[in-house]
């Protein structure tokens, strides 16, 4: 029999129940693994261990999603954002969907020795992605926040045309204009070019973006629910992106601490995406379908928090580097899998039993998602699509998967920028990372990577990446280095070019 129920509050007045599962990715822009007071790292024996960045921001929403559900430690996303965000739609490494560098609203930033075909375009009509495919299997298709998923002009940079039936605030570009809705989100600003669209409501008032997004966000979520319609919302927020325009709501929780003014800022922000999280998840209880949605909460690449150089420890300190960077603070995010309320007497959550508190340190990442929200709704993966990611099922329930391997891939043939024309590799415990142009001229001055062509870490021993093993374990580097050209290969990776002309593939050490 039908169950029948009604709910008031903000989220609305909703009748009837949804059946199937429901989803929500909530992807946050910049927020590296320690932007948070929740412990993703452990120690030794693998239990969560606390550094002082845990104890500097406050997000009790996402302490209380960890503790009903599972978070990893070993999460990856590229290391800047378009890649991780098409990857998420696509289930491919940014290798093989091309999108491998942030993508330019204004045109082809390829960089100087860029491969000159790379996908700067971003996703097209028609293509495969994890809302056209849940459309299909009954779903609205929800985007609220940033979708910087095509340039402007073309048509990823609407993301009506890439599966989703809703879009709200989503554009071209990935920072807004502004937060401020006294400032209209940048609308009639020097920013004008950024500014968020959808959000008229609100200009001229004292709504923050991050509040305006999460009111858009449970207005269309209580349709849903309301029209007996299962939905995926694809909740991405423009925060914690520059400009680091603080919060008000959560300035004076910062105003004791030494640190600079912009840190101060971004972790208001952290805070205010924080309170959206908990906005969510009480909605959801508001509309009697917690129990019923799966919500996954990840970020796009690692931290950009203005706290010292890209390439040494400070903003994700134990971490060395940050976004764009080849180390893992560049490309360690939070990611966390919880309903959005537990109930083990629930038949869905007896098919996914996610457990309460749980840590899961194997090796996962962002092109995970697709395949897995897919098979959690029961829809097939798309003939014809090669998907690079993999299950998740039973990582989310807290087990090792056997049968998967710790490797991740990211490639990133441009420049200049933190770091430049770089590719790393992990299998197991090693990660490699090699730099197709060691040594060029930036703002500045000269950048030059220590490590020459070649870094080589073993993370289980140097977590922190302070040892370059590369002279010292020449038989592994090549080791190392064969895969990794051989992974590029298989995912028909391009590459940096020469002043010539000629692709610069990574050349193998002691090789031909």
């Amino acid at each position: 029999m039908k169950a029948f129920a009604i709910f008031f509050g903000m989220c609305g007045m909703v009748f009837g129940e949804v059946r199937k599962p429901n989803v929500m990715v909530f992807l946050v822009d910049d927020m590296g693994v320690m932007d948070t007071s929740v412990a993703f790292l452990t120690d030794k024996d693998g239990k969560a261990k606390r550094y002082p960045l845990n104890d500097f921001y406050r997000t009790p929403s996402m302490e209380r999603l960890a503790k009903q559900g599972v978070r990893f430690n070993q999460f990856y996303a590229m290391s800047v954002c378009s890649p991780s965000r098409i990857s998420i739609l696509t289930g491919q490494n940014a290798a093989r969907h091309g999108v491998t560098n942030w993508i330019n609203p204004k045109g082809n930033n390829a960089g100087e020795f860029g491969p000159p075909k790379w996908n700067w375009e971003g996703l097209k009509k028609g293509e495969v992605t994890l809302p056209g495919e849940l459309v299909k299997a009954g779903y609205r298709t929800i985007h609220v926040g940033k979708a910087h998923l095509g340039a402007t002009g073309f048509e990823g940079a609407e993301p009506l045309n890439v599966g989703f039936e809703e879009n709200v605030g989503g554009a071209a570009f990935g920072a807004p204009g502004s937060y401020f809705g006294e400032k209209s989100y940048g609308h009639g600003t020097k920013r004008k070019s950024h500014a968020v669209p959808h959000l008229e409501e609100y200009h001229g008032t004292e709504t923050f973006l991050t509040e305006a997004l999460t009111r858009e966000a449970k207005k269309r979520v209580a349709q849903a629910v309301k029209d007996e319609k299962p939905f995926f919302l694809h909740f991405a927020h423009y925060a914690v992106h520059s400009p680091f325009e603080s919060d008000p709501r959560f300035a004076k929780n910062y105003e004791g601490s030494d640190k600079p003014k912009n840190a101060k800022a971004f972790a208001t922000l952290i805070e205010g995406m924080d309170k959206s999280l908990g906005d969510m998840l009480d909605c959801f209880e508001e509309l009697g379908v917690a129990e019923n949605t799966l919500v996954i909460f990840l970020g796009d690449n690692g931290s950009d928090g203005p706290l010292g150089h890209q390439h040494e420890v400070a903003c994700a300190a134990p971490l060395r580097g940050k976004k764009g960077a080849h180390y893992e603070g560049g490309m360690r995010v939070p990611m966390i899998a919880a309903w959005a309320k537990r109930d083990e007497s629930s038949e869905v959550q007896k098919g996914l039993a996610i457990p309460a508190g749980a840590i899961q340190e194997q090796v996962a990442s962002v092109e995970d998602v697709f395949p897995t929200v897919l098979k959690v709704v029961g829809a097939e993966l798309p003939e014809g699509h090669v998907v690079d990611g993999k299950l998740l099922q039973t990582l989310f329930t807290g087990k090792k998967d056997a049968e998967r391997k710790e490797q991740f891939l990211m490639h990133y043939p441009h420049g200049p920028h933190r770091s430049h024309y770089f590719t790393t590799w992990r299998d197991g415990d090693w990660k490699v990372i090699y730099h197709a142009k060691p040594e060029l001229k930036a703002k500045g001055g000269r950048v030059q990577f220590g490590g020459g062509n070649y870094e080589l870490f073993n993370l289980a021993r140097d977590p922190f990446e302070g040892r370059n093993m590369a002279a010292v374990k020449s038989d592994l580097l090549k080791e190392m280095m064969t895969e990794m050209v051989s992974q590029l290969e298989k995912h028909g990776a391009l590459y940096p070019v020469s002043e010539s002309g000629e692709e610069l593939k990574p050349k193998i050490p002691g090789g031909e």
